[in-house]
């Protein structure tokens, strides 16, 4: 009599793979269908999934997450290691999406704002604290603050006298030069990274690579938006105070 085949703590049937994956079974059906995901294991006229699956299911997802619909993830899957060009593929979008600096962001209700920036112009002023980004709505009167450095920051000007109107208009001059800034980067990266590399037809053994530039990039928006920031703060300063100099010697 044959040996019974043992079944291992990672073998799932498809019951506990959707509830692994957080999928249907239903989903997971027209996956295999479609030939997204390797046929199981048959045992005694059960199906059984292991690692791949949940890996191969996660993989399809974030796929999707990223904007791929399931025909383009199989034109993917089926190219040679199909499997690593989409993790290489997932990785760049990863590094593309992830935020320049990661900062904790807080939940705050409307009380507390109405007390830590003590102002009495209500609904008008945080409609446009809104629209700069400084806060965004949860409903029920609480809000999430992207950037606390940004917000901790209001603060401390607030406390030096200047008007909450005023600091709202530094905030929006500010986001605006951002924007032009960030834009110019962008720019660098698409013409002299992307473009040749796109243009080439996007060669697999090149995503890492591309990654690896972008990677190195990143850091090197920062360092020289802040080096030429403080270079040009303290020619500035200099200037202005320069003249406030020359007015005081001539009076």
């Amino acid at each position: 009599m044959p040996a019974k085949t043992a079944i291992s703590a990672s073998d799932m049937t498809i019951d506990e793979l959707a509830r692994e994956t957080g999928m249907t079974v239903r989903n997971i059906r027209a996956h295999q269908s479609r030939g997204l995901l390797p046929a199981p294991e048959v045992r005694a006229r059960t199906g059984y999934y292991g690692p791949e699956h949940v890996a191969r299911l996660r993989l399809i997802q974030e796929l999707q997450g990223n904007g791929y619909n399931l025909a383009a993830i199989k034109h993917l899957l089926e190219r040679g290691d199909g499997s690593a060009e989409a993790e290489d593929i997932l990785g760049f979008a990863r590094t593309l999406l992830a935020p320049f600096e990661t900062e904790p962001r807080e939940v705050v209700d409307l009380a507390e704002l109405g007390e830590r920036f003590g102002t009495d112009r209500g609904r008008r002023t945080l409609a446009r604290a809104e629209r700069l980004g400084l806060v965004v709505p949860l409903g029920e009167d609480r809000y999430e603050i992207p950037s606390p450095t940004v917000l901790r920051a209001g603060e401390a000007v607030l406390a030096l006298g200047v008007p909450i109107d005023r600091a709202l208009d530094i905030v929006e001059r500010v986001t605006k030069n951002a924007d032009s800034t960030s834009r110019t980067f962008v720019k660098l990266f698409v013409e002299q990274i992307w473009k040749p590399f796109d243009e080439a037809g996007r060669p697999e053994a090149d995503w890492p690579e591309v990654q690896e530039r972008l990677e190195q990039l990143r850091p090197l928006v920062t360092e020289t938006f802040l080096a030429v920031f403080q270079q040009r703060m303290t020619q500035a300063i200099e200037h202005a105070f320069g003249r406030e100099l020359e007015k005081r010697a001539k009076g």
